[in-house]
């Protein structure tokens, strides 16, 4: 599950601390917010891979927030409704609203990973991406986004960084990288473009004050994305 960041959206913060454990465990990134507005928020700047949201929430509750996704911005996202509520009717209702699963309280948190593994391998199609430390990727739609902002990326740099975040925190050295940019090219390309292509993309991945630093060199033997 590398790469996929998944949005809890929850006021207990013991709840979400315990969650966040055990899906970090599990391979996830997580990112948390304690109410529906916050979790409005972090959706539109980390554009998470998964949904798991409480329903009873100070502010905006759950209910409303996934109205939001679903209605206003027409998101097919996976999402997962965590709530007390126990009847049939209200379970049924919270399915209508979009839910691709409903969980009641108490649980199990190895029983939420479950579920959210099980649920991502029904809708793997609706999760095309992969992000790392606020860094998305969408390689159908050609996008990269950077904490919600789009970096604008040449066809070589897109291909670059997407063989990176495909092979997180591995060392890849300038050949592998030649290999993937100039499939059908011999030695005509020399190793000197790897370090103009890899220049030109941190540059654009590391201008911002707040951007990590994605990148290290490895002295003599190439390039790793680091993803941790």
């Amino acid at each position: 599950m590398d790469g996929k960041n998944i949005l809890i959206i929850e006021d207990d913060p013991k709840i979400r601390r315990l969650l966040k454990l055990y899906l970090e465990r599990e391979g996830y990134e997580v990112v948390e917010a304690e109410n529906g507005e916050e979790g409005m928020e972090a959706f539109q700047m980390f554009d998470p891979c998964f949904v798991i949201t409480d329903l009873m929430m100070p502010k905006l509750s759950g209910e409303a927030f996934c109205k939001w996704i679903r209605g206003e911005l027409k998101s097919d996202i996976p999402l997962i409704m965590l709530t007390a509520k126990i009847t049939e009717a209200e379970r049924i209702e919270g399915l209508k609203m979009g839910a691709d699963d409903y969980i009641t309280k108490p649980f199990s948190p190895q029983e939420v990973v479950t579920r959210v593994n099980t649920v991502l391998r029904r809708t793997a199609n609706r999760c095309s991406k992969i992000s790392y430390k606020g860094l998305t990727i969408k390689p159908l739609r050609k996008e990269v986004k950077y904490n919600g902002a789009m970096i604008p990326l040449t066809q070589h740099e897109f291909k670059l960084l997407y063989f990176f975040m495909r092979h997180p925190n591995q060392i890849l050295s300038r050949e592998q990288i030649l290999g993937e940019l100039y499939p059908n090219e011999e030695k005509a390309v020399i190793d000197r473009t790897v370090d103009v292509h890899m220049g030109k993309l941190r540059e654009k991945l590391e201008s911002t004050n707040d951007a990590p630093c994605f990148f290290e060199t490895i002295r003599g033997m190439g390039y790793r994305f680091v993803a941790y």
